[in-house]
């Protein structure tokens, strides 16, 4: 939901003007290199400005039950959620593909 105008993302009126721009398709993947081992889900390609894109952050680490953050314009939550993250994107209408191994 966009925060100003409380209409859903894919049909809010006031960012239209400001979305970057993007190919469209989200990328999900898997990494755990640089991390000592452990496992992030990284979410890529979302054209959102960064109020909206906190937000969304925050709806997937509720859904997945970890923690997170978001670091130039990329959203990382902590373990492997791939499928869960891509069902919840789906949901929120992005259309979401699997990047990676």
């Amino acid at each position: 939901m966009c925060p100003e105008c409380r209409r859903p993302l894919a049909e809010c009126a006031c960012r239209t003007k400001s979305m970057p721009v993007g190919d469209g398709v989200v990328r999900v993947s898997r990494q755990t290199k640089g991390r000592g081992g452990k496992s992030v889900t990284l979410v890529k390609g979302l054209a959102l400005d960064s109020a909206a894109l906190a937000l969304l952050a925050k709806q997937l680490r509720t859904a997945c039950g970890s923690g997170g953050t978001v670091k130039d314009g990329v959203i990382e939550v902590q373990g492997d959620h791939c499928e869960r993250i891509m069902s919840e994107l789906k949901k929120h209408g992005h259309d979401a593909k699997r990047s990676g191994g």
